[in-house]
Parts: C-alpha cells; sequence; structure tokens
C-alpha cells in the first residue's frame, strides 16, 4: 500500500500537523449550526494539553469549499502581518490555519469532504446575547478593528464564495418569483408584506448603486457580523478575535454593520409575533456605532458614513424578504417550529425597518456624533 493511502486510512484527526500527541476528541462542540465542529486536544512534551478545532465544512451551504478557505487563508495571514506590525499577538487577534500533514491549508478526504483546523483562542469567551450596551460598543471595536486593518487589503482578490449574498434587487426578485409560483397558496395571507416589500422596491438599489458608480468602496467584509462571532478577551472583555469566516468575500462596509445593527438594535427575538415588543433601540444603535467608528471612523468618509444607516435599513429588509420569499415557497430553506414562523420572522424584519425609517435623521445624526467623536483616527 502507497504512503498516500496508508495516509488517507488514518483518523481525521491524525492527518493535522498538530503540535503534540492526541490525546482525545469531543464531537459536536460549541454552539454552531452549520459545519461540524469537533475539539482537539493533544498533549504536549511538558505534560499539558493544547487545543485545536477541526472543522467539516458543510457543502450544501458553501458549495465552493475551496474558494471559501482561499479566503481565510489570504485574510487571516493578513491580519497576523497587521498584529505583528502593530506589536500585537497574531495568536489571538486572528485565526491561524493549522497545515495538513502534508502541508496543505485544508484537506479534502475519500469522501470528498473539506477539513480545516485552527489553533484554539484560549482566555476567550463567546456571547450568544448582549448583557449590556457595553458589550455591543465591544463588539462593533472588534468588527470596525476587522474592517480597519483590512481597508488597504485589495478586496477584488477575494472569491466570491456566496453571489449575490446581500443584493437587495435579487432578494426583492426572488419574493415576487415565490408568489409568482405560490405553491401552497399562501399569497393571499402576506397581502400587507408583499405591499410593504413593493412599496421599497425603489430603495433596494441604493448601496449597489453607488457601488457600481465608484462613489462607495469595495471592502473585505465579514458578512455574517453577529455578537456570537466575536471572541471576548476573559479578563479584559475586550473584543480580540473574529471567528467564523466562512463569508469573508468582497463587499460593503454597510453590510457588516447593517447585520450587526439588525440583530443586535432590536428588543426583542427575531420570530416575537408580539410586534409591539419589537423596536429599533436607538441607545443599541448608538453603542454599537460608538464602537465601530471608534476604530474604522479613520478609514471611512461621509458617503460612507450615511451608507452604515443605509446597511441597517437594507439588510434588515433584505433579511425580512428572505423569510417572506421562504414562506412563500413552503420553508425549504429556514428551518421552522411552527407553522407560519418565517412569515412571523418577515414581519418583525419589516417592523424594525419601520422604526428605522421613523428614526432616520436620529441614525444620521448618532452616526455623524460618534464618527466626530472618533477623531477619525483609526487603531
Amino acid at each position: 500500500m502507497s504512503e498516500a493511502a496508508v495516509a488517507q486510512r488514518r483518523p481525521i484527526p491524525l492527518r493535522f500537523a498538530f503540535e503534540g500527541e492526541l490525546h482525545d476528541v469531543t464531537p459536536d462542540y460549541g454552539e454552531g449550526h452549520i459545519n461540524d465542529t469537533v475539539l482537539v486536544r493533544c498533549r504536549l512534551a511538558d505534560g499539558s494539553l493544547r487545543r485545536y478545532i477541526l472543522q467539516r465544512v458543510n457543502q450544501h451551504v458553501f458549495h465552493e469549499p475551496e474558494g471559501l478557505m482561499e479566503n481565510i487563508v489570504a485574510v487571516t495571514a493578513w491580519l497576523r502581518e497587521k498584529a505583528r506590525a502593530n506589536g500585537g499577538d497574531p495568536s489571538r487577534e486572528t485565526l491561524t490555519v493549522i497545515p495538513t500533514a502534508g502541508g496543505a491549508n485544508w484537506l479534502v478526504d475519500e469522501n470528498g469532504e473539506y477539513w480545516r483546523c485552527y489553533d484554539f483562542v484560549e482566555d476567550t469567551v463567546t456571547l450568544q446575547a448582549a448583557r449590556s450596551t457595553e458589550d455591543l460598543k465591544l463588539a462593533g471595536r472588534a468588527f470596525g478593528r476587522f474592517i480597519s486593518l483590512l481597508d488597504d487589503f485589495p478586496a477584488e482578490n477575494l472569491n466570491v464564495t456566496i453571489p449575490r449574498f446581500h443584493d437587495t434587487v435579487h432578494r426583492y426578485e426572488q419574493v415576487m418569483e415565490a408568489l409568482a409560483a405560490d405553491p401552497l397558496q399562501r399569497g393571499p395571507g402576506c397581502r400587507d408584506e408583499i405591499a410593504f416589500v413593493e412599496a421599497r422596491y425603489g430603495d433596494c438599489s441604493w448601496l449597489l448603486d453607488r457601488l457600481a458608480d465608484g462613489r462607495l468602496p469595495l471592502r473585505v467584509t465579514h458578512n455574517d457580523t453577529k455578537l456570537n462571532n466575536v471572541l471576548f478577551d476573559a479578563s479584559t472583555g475586550e473584543g480580540v478575535c473574529v471567528v467564523d469566516l466562512d463569508t469573508v468575500m468582497p463587499g460593503l462596509a454597510a453590510y457588516d454593520f447593517g447585520d450587526a445593527v439588525r440583530f443586535g438594535a432590536s428588543t426583542a427575538a427575531e420570530d416575537e409575533r408580539d410586534l409591539s415588543r419589537v423596536h429599533f433601540s436607538l441607545e443599541l444603535f448608538r453603542a454599537y456605532a460608538e464602537g465601530f467608528l471608534e476604530v474604522a471612523g479613520g478609514v471611512i468618509d461621509e458617503l460612507e458614513l450615511e451608507s452604515l444607516a443605509w446597511g441597517a435599513r437594507l439588510i434588515t429588509l433584505t433579511i425580512g424578504m428572505r423569510f417572506l420569499a421562504d414562506h412563500l415557497n413552503g420553508d425549504v430553506y429556514f428551518k421552522i417550529s411552527r407553522p407560519g414562523h418565517n412569515l412571523d420572522r418577515a414581519r418583525t424584519q419589516f417592523k424594525l425597518v419601520q422604526d428605522i425609517e421613523t428614526h432616520w435623521d436620529e441614525l444620521l445624526a448618532i452616526l455623524g456624533q460618534a464618527h466626530a467623536a472618533s477623531g477619525k483616527q483609526d487603531s
């Protein structure tokens, strides 16, 4: 049997270049719902244990795993160099990709499954929900730092792994296509929501029009800026590392900012049925905006500053339209736990859009104040 054939018969954890001897593995690690995640522990020569995160990429969700991994390798290498140049700790400030025993950045097993491994970032915690406005401010700082440090990265060199992901016009078209097909005859029960979407068609291209004519810069964006994608230092509370980089690709700062406040500034759960409890909190918005611009203010100009508010407005509308289209299509994408679950989700997003529109001038004022307070100095 050839050496390559022998290597392919080894358990997946033994195919990576871990330091030390394999001690144990813990499957189904963490809170993620997309990729399969395994915690690997290796015993070092001094008897201590070193931890690693091993993941199988979900190809049902991510159809271009090699492009995805190329993006992650390029972006983390860039961030490590930035950390070194700034006198920081590269092992804590970005993910470290652990190579395979053969020196590759990812592994393709005999079944065509893609595996990758990261060093475990010790002495950090993740938050599933903000405990205070300070948590949101610190998350804003972490994602603002991500944007700032990658300001001079050539975003056009990254792979577009999910085409038209935040394209609001495309999502509008998907709603109209779902309505035209209407396989379960749900359209009549969604007249108000469909009218809401149709009334905002003219807004849908605001961001993409300004990207197309060069007024907004193409950036490296994370595209999934949930609070639990920041690792917070267990001692200081500072957001030290942005994780879950599967959706990193070319985009707009407005995408990352908008998605973060869509979720972070809401006063209710994403599927809340009582819309009287659903509000877009100006206090929570201010906290995130101050943290984000405290770090990224130096690379954000006046139009891009305005685009952050449009990001909040349009990403919220976009997510609502995705829920509405899935409801019309028969709940084929988002998992549901009750009839009408995706319609409830759509309604909460549309209620947030209404609040954003109502408080539009206040949102712009908050952004202006936070930008001015930042002194336009990046860190």
